[in-house]
């Protein structure tokens, strides 16, 4: 399998409407801030929102990048030992710089976290 390197240039996206910078350091940045997804004195659903956040809004490669936010959201699930059974398209509408939006994505975290225990502890009876 190859590696595909990050992007080399901005970013665009929501039609051009949101454009993503390249710094000498926003490759050390992301990296850093993936980091935190493992800092165990954060809440899970607020780790995990955070490096689907990350990934949507570093933008780190020229294609693929929502399909990668998911797919890291789910990863820092998994290392904890959750596994949601039910996702729905989660869709980033908002602004990076948007702290409410983030907020409700982590609560929304939470919720498919609950209801997925609920529903395999309804199924278990």
């Amino acid at each position: 399998m190859s590696q595909v390197p990050f992007r080399q240039g901005d970013a665009f996206t929501k039609g051009g409407r949101e454009r993503y910078g390249l710094t000498p350091h926003t490759q050390q940045d992301f990296e850093r801030c993936l980091g935190d997804s493992v800092d165990r004195a954060i809440p899970l659903a607020s780790r995990a929102a955070r490096a689907y956040l990350d990934v949507a809004f570093f933008h780190p490669f020229p294609d693929g990048n929502a399909r990668l936010a998911m797919l890291t959201l789910a990863s820092v699930l998994e290392l904890e030992g959750v596994r949601l059974d039910q996702t729905g398209p989660l869709l980033t509408t908002r602004y990076a710089d948007d702290a409410a939006g983030t907020a409700d994505l982590a609560v929304l975290v939470s919720v498919l976290i609950r209801s997925t225990h609920h529903r395999a502890t309804r199924a278990s009876r």
